[in-house]
Parts: C-alpha cells; sequence; structure tokens
C-alpha cells in the first residue's frame, strides 16, 4: 500500500490482486469502516462478494452512522456527519456506489449537485436569554496571549503531547473565548481531551478554519446518515453478492504470533509516503514503540449465533480478517418520550471493548483499549430526537434560525448553541425531510450536550436523569417558548427519544502511540484494524473519512492493490491556507496590530523593509497579514 495525490491514480483501474480468487474475508462489524473495506474488497480487490463476509451483532447494519424510527418509540438519529470537500477515500469510494433514489448517478453526484445548489451556512450560531442571538457576529475572540497559546500547542512536537490533556496547553484566555465555543460544540472536545488529538484536527482542518464560525466549511447529506450513506453501500454490496450475518457477536479472534519474521511492505509511492518512508528509515519518528516484525496470523474467530449457539470459524492465510476494535457507541442506551436513557457503562462480553481488550492481551502492537475506556465520565454525552407533531413549536425555530424548515433546503446550517445552558446544549435542524417516510408536516430536530450531570436551567434535573419530555422541555425553554405553554407542547406537540452514549468520546482521551493498533501491524499476514481506534498518519478521528481511510488502507494492503490510497488532504503544507488561517483566527487583524514591544516592533518593521518589493510581500498582503 502506498499514498499518492492527484488525478492521476485517482482515475486509474487497478489489475486484479494475484491470488485474489483463492481468498475470503472476514469483517467483524457493519459500520462504516468495515462497509467501506467491503466496497474496497469487490471493487478493487476484485474480490469475489460471496467470500466476503460481514459479522454484525446487531440486527441491522451501519454502526454509529444510524438513522431508525422504532415502532412506539419514535425517530432516533443519535449522532449526525459533518461532510468535507477533502474527504479523499470516501469520495473516491462514493462515485462508484449508485444512488438508491436518482437511477443513472452515484452517491458523491448526488451529493455534489445538493449541496452546490444549497450551499450550508448559519445564520444564528448561538443564542443566549432564551432564544436571542448570542452576538458572536463570527468573530473568535481571541487575544494574542489567547492565539500564542494555540500557536504554541500546533508546533509542539506530537511526542511532547503524549498522555496530556488539552487544559495542560489552554487557559482561560482560549476557553473563554467564541473560538472554544465554536469548536467544542462542533467537535465536542472536553477540556481533558487529548492536547495531541486537538493539534491534529487544527493541522487536519486548517483549510476551514475561516467556515468555523458560520459552518460555510461544511456539506450534508439529504437524508439520515443512515439513508444517505449506509443504505446505497449495503445495496452495492448485495449487488456482488456479499454475505451478511446479523445477530452474531464475535467473541474473540485468536493468534499465532511468531515463527519468524512477517511479510514485508516496505513504503513506496510519491507524496506522503515518501515522507513516511523517510521517517521509518530514520528512526527519528516511531510510529508504534510496541511494534515488531515476528510473524503475526489470525488463526481463529471464536463467535456467537443468534440463537446462543457458540462455534468457531478456522483461519488460514488466504482467509483475511477485518477486525473494528472498541466504539464509540458502544454500550448507549435509548430511553422514549416518558423514560430516560439508562446510563449503562459496564462492559461486557460480545461487545467491541470486550472483544479488543481480548486480542490487545495476545501482543502488544494490538493496542491498549484501557486508555479509552476506562472512565466513562470523561467520555460520555448525550443526544435526543425531538419529532414536532404540529406547527405550534415551528415558529420559535424560525425566529432564530432565519428560515422555514420545510422548505426542503438547509435549516440551521448546522448546530446553535446555548451559550447560557448548565447542559451546554446544542440543537441543529438538517434538511426536511430527514427521513423518506417521515411527514411532511414533522420536523425533526437533534439535540445534543456535553454535561449530562448537571442540573438543567428549566428541568432541574441532570440531563441524563430526564425523559424525552423533560429533555424536550429544557430546549422548548431555550428557544424562548412561554413557560405557561412548554410542558404542554413538550408533551402534545412533540415526540423526543434520548440516547445516552457512555463511550461516544472515548478516542478523544489522552494517549500517545501504540496505544492504537496500526491499521495492519508489522508482521500481520492477514488481518487488519479498522475504524475510528486504529492508527492511521495524519488523519483525524471521528469522521466518516477516518473510517473510511482504514477500510480502504486495510484492503489495499492485505490485498497488495496496486493503486495509490489518496494521501491526506495537505492543506498545513500550503502556505496560503496557513496565512489565511492566522488572520481569520485574529478576527481580520493584521500582523502590524498585534500588541508588540519597542524591540519586537522593531525587528518586524526590519523584515519588512527587506521584503519590500517581492513576492513575499505580494503574498502577505493578499492574504491581509499586512
Amino acid at each position: 500500500m502506498y499514498y499518492s495525490s492527484g488525478n492521476y491514480e485517482a482515475f486509474a483501474t487497478p489489475k486484479k490482486p494475484e491470488g485474489v480468487d483463492a481468498k475470503s474475508a472476514y469483517l467483524i462489524g457493519s459500520g462504516l469502516a468495515a462497509l467501506s473495506a467491503a466496497c474496497f474488497l469487490v471493487r478493487d480487490g476484485q474480490m469475489k462478494g460471496e467470500h466476503v463476509h460481514i459479522l454484525e451483532k446487531d440486527p441491522i447494519p451501519g454502526g454509529a452512522c444510524d438513522g431508525y424510527k422504532y415502532q412506539d418509540i419514535g425517530y432516533v438519529m443519535r449522532g449526525g456527519r459533518e461532510m468535507d470537500n477533502h474527504f479523499e477515500c470516501m469520495w473516491d469510494l462514493f462515485r462508484s456506489i449508485p444512488s438508491i433514489e436518482t437511477e443513472g448517478v452515484s452517491v458523491l453526484d448526488e451529493y455534489y449537485w445538493l449541496n452546490k445548489e444549497d450551499p450550508n451556512y448559519s445564520l444564528c450560531r448561538s443564542t443566549r436569554a432564551r432564544g436571542i442571538d448570542a452576538g458572536t457576529n463570527g468573530k473568535f475572540a481571541l487575544t494574542d496571549k489567547a492565539s500564542m497559546e494555540i500557536m504554541k500547542l500546533f508546533f509542539t512536537p506530537n511526542e511532547e503531547l503524549y498522555g496530556k490533556k488539552i487544559s495542560d496547553f489552554f487557559d482561560d484566555e482560549v476557553f473563554d473565548s467564541n473560538f472554544w465555543m465554536y469548536w467544542r460544540t462542533m467537535f465536542a472536545f472536553e477540556n481533558w481531551h487529548s492536547a495531541l488529538e486537538m493539534k491534529l484536527y487544527i493541522k487536519r482542518y486548517i483549510h476551514h478554519i475561516g467556515g468555523l464560525p458560520d459552518f460555510s466549511a461544511l456539506r450534508f447529506t439529504r437524508y439520515n446518515q443512515y439513508e444517505s450513506m449506509i443504505l446505497p453501500m449495503i445495496t452495492y454490496l448485495e449487488g456482488f453478492g456479499v454475505q451478511f450475518h446479523y445477530n452474531v457477536k464475535v467473541d474473540n479472534v485468536e493468534f499465532k504470533i511468531g515463527g519468524g519474521m512477517g511479510p514485508a511492505r516496505p513504503h513506496t509511492g510519491v507524496g506522503q509516503d515518501t515522507i513516511l518512508k523517510k521517517q521509518a528509515e530514520s528512526g527519528t519518528f516511531v510510529r508504534n514503540p510496541y511494534s515488531s516484525p515476528t510473524r503475526k496470523m489470525a488463526t481463529r474467530i471464536d463467535l456467537t449465533e443468534a440463537d446462543g449457539a457458540t462455534r468457531t470459524i478456522a483461519l488460514s492465510d488466504n482467509d483475511l480478517v477485518f477486525i473494528t476494535n472498541g466504539g464509540c457507541v458502544e454500550n448507549s442506551s435509548m430511553g422514549s418520550q416518558n423514560t430516560p436513557a439508562p446510563y449503562n457503562t459496564e462492559i461486557k462480553e460480545g461487545g467491541g471493548w470486550d472483544m479488543w481488550r481480548k486480542i490487545a492481551a495476545q501482543d502488544p502492537s494490538f493496542g491498549h483499549p484501557d486508555k479509552f475506556c476506562y472512565d466513562p465520565e470523561q467520555t460520555n454525552w448525550m443526544s435526543a430526537t425531538v419529532e414536532t407533531l404540529d406547527q405550534r413549536i415551528i415558529p420559535y425555530i424560525k425566529n432564530i434560525c432565519k428560515r422555514d424548515p420545510f422548505t426542503g433546503k438547509v435549516v440551521t446550517g448546522g448546530i446553535v448553541t446555548v451559550k447560557d445552558s448548565s447542559w451546554l446544549m446544542s440543537w441543529t435542524i438538517n434538511r426536511q425531510p430527514q427521513f423518506r417516510q417521515q411527514p411532511k408536516d414533522h420536523c425533526l430536530v437533534w439535540v445534543y450536550a456535553l454535561f449530562t450531570d448537571k442540573p438543567g436551567d428549566y428541568v432541574k434535573k441532570p440531563m441524563r436523569e430526564c425523559t424525552g419530555k423533560e429533555i424536550c422541555m429544557e430546549w422548548l425553554y431555550h428557544i424562548g417558548v412561554p413557560e405557561s405553554e412548554i410542558e404542554d407542547m413538550a408533551a402534545n406537540s412533540a415526540n423526543t427519544v434520548p440516547v445516552m452514549m457512555p463511550y461516544i468520546d472515548a478516542f478523544f482521551m489522552p494517549r500517545a502511540y501504540g496505544d492504537r493498533p496500526k491499521v495492519v501491524p508489522d508482521g500481520a499476514v492477514n488481518f487488519a484494524f479498522l475504524g475510528q481506534f486504529a492508527e492511521t498518519p495524519r488523519d483525524t478521528i471521528f469522521t466518516t473519512e477516518y473510517s473510511m481511510r482504514t477500510g480502504m488502507e486495510a484492503v489495499y494492503t492485505l490485498l497488495n492493490v496496486d493503486r495509490g490510497v489518496p494521501e491526506v488532504w495537505g492543506s498545513v503544507y500550503d502556505v496560503r491556507d496557513l496565512l489565511d488561517a492566522t488572520v481569520k483566527l485574529r478576527d481580520g487583524k493584521k500582523l502590524s496590530d498585534m500588541e508588540l514591544n519597542l524591540v519586537e516592533k522593531m525587528a518586524l518593521k526590519k523584515v519588512l523593509s527587506k521584503i519590500h518589493g517581492t513576492d513575499i510581500e505580494k503574498l502577505l498582503k493578499e492574504y491581509q497579514v499586512i
């Protein structure tokens, strides 16, 4: 497997890998990463569909990318997905997945046209005082000191960030700014989360800093993520004869470690891959200190069938295993209009965390799951799906988002954060309807909050103890519904389903390289790790792209597909994006507007005189740095 960039590799069709007809594949889980791997197996690996087996413990596929209406409960969307135009692996795949709604076009075509014709942007990013615009006015409101704290984190070597928290680098200069309000609510970061992950996010999305206050950087699907992304992939795979096995719980994968050296897979290629090759050869940047070239082979899958019967699948080196280890929605639970969602933190047999623990015990290069799942108090948040049943709530929505939710176009344009909410509540309305079968005069609202243990401002209870109705009441209070009408509206004009997710932010916990296994560990013969808890260079977790990238890298590596995996978009290496982000973070203030002492002012004046009349001066003026 190697990385590439540009159209030359992107438009090429790889040759059929040698020996693929004799191979089979077993994919553990049916989330976005596993489904992507299956698609790459049949599209680029050209493996026979009937040789591909997807083992899913739940009765439906999709993992965290869900969207479903439960009988007698209501609509549930545990989360949402925000996409970027430079999700290179995602668009590489979706250009090949046919739309299930429009004949003759791809999922990418459908998505591209939608977001061109109806671009996303927010008209109200945050509120205060029960529905009044908070007046952030698209500003980050960072002081020079706060800007320097962010700059320091940006330039700190990764190795110095191992195990460190964001609060080790930022103080109230950052935490009290609009920047942090935008950032933490958009990405679900907490002050105690990983400083390393924070830095990687800034680098990965440096080209979108200017679009952070109004979400103009984002793109969304037409319907919920399940109907817009998962169902087309399922239909595509079923067309190849891929075998889906639902209600099948994988308890463990057994490995044989030793017996010589495993396959050597040297870095080759161009772009990012050349950088990785130099790093590997120099030994300066050790990605996983627990790696070794010792031969490692998956020999057996232990599983439990839907009827409770246990069985094993014996594996040869022609049987490829793709393991989704861990799981951000593991232990998630659902309440209803009149019942709270239980807070279940016990990790049980047959789940993604338990399986990863058993696998990790067999070799140190398989990661350290307990770095991520040891304290659900630091990793949980809750969401709720509100279905409006009549028109009584709609005027309050329109008053804030300045749009009619029933036009079929962008509504809130991203989350609206309630700045003075004790739960730190945010809510959003995507294009309606969010489900194909949704009543045309009903509106679905997604509500989420980071502080589930704090009493509410109207409902004086922690969110985790609230029924759907009570969560709706808290939301109605914050959007300005008169207090005398709140309870009746929540009871009769809406149906609300809460969801508790104890491990939803587990991947943000402070970590070091080696805590997540490499997608294909050194020495691996026939297996790979997939998803948010597998390690791939430069990309950032909690995105659709990360999941799909791990699937692509896994398949290309194990089958030796002779085509480049698109490298992570390189905006962090583009001086134009760096200059633009620097100015935008400072709300348009020029370099000369910084608070400088006399020596610093003299030094700046000297530097500017040296570049006078050069292309460097032109570039700095073009991006309003000077």
